[in-house]
């Protein structure tokens, strides 16, 4: 029920999703650096231009529930914390499919998988998902104590990172006109 229902949706297009791209700030915005993603996010939205077709969310969710919003849009562009060696507020850029698959580790929930197989579970069973999701990281390490305040570096990587984000969408949309 669940793929036939969004498939329905995918194919009645702009009546159900108008845009091309979704951009997705992922985390958890009252524990401190693991609201890094929702910041970018919130920051390209204000910095959008309108002739973009980009549709912006903030979630605190992954695997096969982050799966379920993708569906329908051919692209999507995921912004999220990264626990990184390098130097806190580093950004990383990488194509989902260039990223490890932790799932292949245990360190997912047994209730749940990693992105990459929940994607390919649902090309699967039919769903229409993006083939092209970039998956940008900010380097961070405080993520487990409560607080809506990021520390000063990762704060001061929000809007590099929001440039980086533009200069993709803007990258995509002049390749597809």
């Amino acid at each position: 029920m669940f793929v036939e229902q969004h498939q329905a949706w995918a194919q009645k297009g702009a009546e159900f999703y108008p845009m091309k791209t979704l951009l997705v700030g992922l985390g958890n915005p009252i524990l401190g650096d693991d609201g890094v993603g929702w910041k970018v996010a919130e920051e390209v939205k204000r910095n959008l231009p309108a002739e973009l077709h980009v549709d912006v969310e903030c979630l605190s969710l992954g695997g096969i529930s982050l799966m379920e919003h993708l569906i329908g849009y051919p692209r999507a562009i995921l912004v999220d914390a990264f626990a990184l060696d390098d130097p806190l507020g580093s950004i990383l850029i990488l194509k989902l499919e260039d990223m490890p698959n932790y799932s292949a580790y245990h360190t997912t929930s047994p209730h749940d998988t990693s992105l990459q197989n929940a994607i390919a579970m649902g090309k699967a069973l039919g769903a229409k998902l993006p083939d092209d999701v970039m998956v940008i990281g900010i380097a961070t390490r405080r993520v487990h104590e409560f607080g809506v305040d990021l520390s000063p570096s990762v704060a001061e990587a929000v809007p590099l990172a929001a440039k980086f984000v533009l200069e993709l969408l803007g990258e995509k949309e002049t390749v597809e006109k």
